[in-house]
């Protein structure tokens, strides 16, 4: 009996179920104590409920006038997104060319570039924002750069590990009848990963307009300065119209960069 209990439960723990439970007690242990260091009250929540609801019952009906109001800064964040993208992912094809590892084979080239683009990752675009702001004041300036720095480093994050998947055979032909590292990377790499490339700089912009409506809120210009201008103010009703209008812009630019991306794979 005990024998064939054991050869019952050795059937039903295998390895690959023991790998499942050992990671689901993990998980639950780290959002057990996670919660408990962060000193998370369940009761404090359901006691804010009542006031989310109540927020939410202002917020409607929106106020459709001011769209009028809105369209200007929604264009401005636009702008913004494009340019910023724009900067970042000339940046980011450069510096991706020099993190891969199959186009340069020296650490001294590829590690400083992976450094410069992991620290650039650390950096959040709220506090890049901030900083651009306390040195060219409010306007749409700040948030480009804020914009242009974030999209460098996911960009060129994605990029330069396409690169370092791409086939060799090209290269090793080119290399073989003496093409020197610029031709080597323009006729061998290029066409290999830019639909790739073109399909991060899209993924990148469609973030960057959402990304973009956030920065106002630090005084990076677009649409976000009027998100804080009407919660400021209690203005739900506009708030909520300016969510609307967003969420429309970022549906349009989301299936139309989607379709792009789909005919470039």
């Amino acid at each position: 009996m005990n024998m064939d209990g054991k050869i019952v439960v050795d059937r039903l723990l295998t390895p690959k179920k023991w790998k499942y439970i050992i990671i689901s007690v993990t998980i639950v242990f780290l959002l057990i104590a996670g919660s408990w260091k962060i000193e998370i009250s369940f009761s404090e929540l359901v006691k804010g409920l009542p006031e989310m609801f109540d927020l939410v019952i202002r917020m409607v009906p929106p106020d459709w006038s001011y769209f009028t109001v809105i369209t200007s800064p929604i264009l401005e964040t636009i702008r913004m997104a494009v340019v910023g993208t724009t900067l970042g992912g000339i940046l980011a094809f450069i510096l991706s060319v020099f993190a891969a590892r199959n186009v340069f084979h020296t650490k001294w080239i590829t590690v400083p570039a992976r450094l410069i683009l992991n620290f650039i990752r650390t950096l959040p675009e709220l506090l890049i924002a901030a900083l651009f702001v306390a040195v060219f004041g409010i306007g749409p300036i700040p948030g480009i750069f804020a914009l242009m720095f974030f999209s460098l480093g996911i960009i060129a994050k994605l990029f330069y590990e396409s690169i370092e998947s791409i086939d060799p055979g090209p290269m090793e032909a080119m290399t073989a009848v003496g093409a020197n590292k610029i031709k080597w990377i323009v006729f061998g790499v290029v066409p290999q990963v830019m639909a790739s490339f073109m399909s991060f700089f899209l993924y990148a912009f469609e973030i960057n307009i959402r990304a973009a409506a956030v920065l106002g809120l630090v005084g990076a210009g677009g649409i976000g300065l009027y998100y804080e201008k009407t919660l400021g103010f209690l203005d739900y009703e506009k708030t909520t119209s300016i969510i609307i209008y967003t969420l429309i812009v970022v549906l349009l630019i989301d299936y139309v960069s989607s379709k792009i991306r789909r005919k470039l794979t």
